[in-house]
């Protein structure tokens, strides 16, 4: 069954209220769930609650393609394009691993999405000083048996089209030693762009490539990767999505 066109009012009188209930809601229990986890597996499960339950509310529905997901517990750097909002419970509610987000440090600011990243071990990066934390958070996660999901272009496309990956992660992912995945995602620009607050049903697909393996690779390298694994999330975006240059 179709489901019914969103228009704004029902945006504003019906999907921000009860995606902002859910929020709070799973947003408290990941918080005291992570005073007794430190692990972050807990909040892990609510972040994934949350995702759920934020694409059956706003009619979102996904379908995924292409290789095996690797086994929950492999550690492994995930690596998409990116652009919409709608691609972080996207992932969450499809990749079966302990995912812990590699994003700007602002983040962390946040109420409750905010304050679940700093207690639940996801990486928030100071990008005017980066540092060697970073090597250090990636190595904990693999110790941990955790992934990061890594949105490599930096931010969310204007047009569609993918961008340039930046080459910091894939130095990282040759240090640690960590396979990295490439998927592809289509769709959820047209669910809610950048700089838009209205959401719309819609479906979504994402595609999973084969790992990629870092270990024994030379740091020099890095850049020849990022420009590899970007052809190959690109080759997986719908035209929609990414239009032709």
């Amino acid at each position: 069954m179709k489901p019914p066109p969103y228009h704004w009012w029902r945006t504003v009188f019906y999907l921000i209220p009860v995606i902002a209930a859910a929020t709070i809601v799973l947003g408290v229990v990941s918080l005291v769930a992570g005073l007794f986890d430190r692990t972050g597996r807990a909040p892990h499960r609510c972040a994934r609650w949350w995702s759920r339950w934020i694409l059956w509310t706003t009619g979102v529905r996904v379908t995924v393609s292409g290789a095996p997901l690797p086994p929950a517990r492999t550690s492994a750097i995930y690596v998409a394009n990116h652009a919409s909002f709608y691609d972080i419970p996207i992932l969450f509610s499809t990749v079966p691993a302990e995912l812990r987000i590699m994003a700007k440090a602002t983040l962390g600011r946040v109420p409750f999405i905010g304050w679940h990243l700093q207690r639940s071990g996801h990486v928030l990066v100071d990008r005017a000083r980066p540092g060697a934390s970073i090597f250090k958070k990636m190595q904990k996660l693999a110790s941990q048996e955790s992934s990061a999901i890594v949105f490599a272009e930096g931010s969310r496309t204007r047009d569609g089209r993918v961008g340039r990956f930046k080459g910091g992660i894939f130095l990282l992912a040759i240090e640690t030693g960590l396979p990295i995945v490439p998927i592809s995602i289509s769709g959820t620009r047209a669910i809610m762009p950048k700089n838009r607050l209205m959401t719309c049903p819609g479906d979504v697909r994402v595609v999973v490539h084969d790992p990629i393996a870092t270990s024994g690779m030379n740091r020099d390298a890095a850049r020849e990767l990022a420009d590899r694994v970007r052809e190959i999330v690109a080759s997986g975006v719908s035209p929609v999505e990414a239009p032709a240059s």
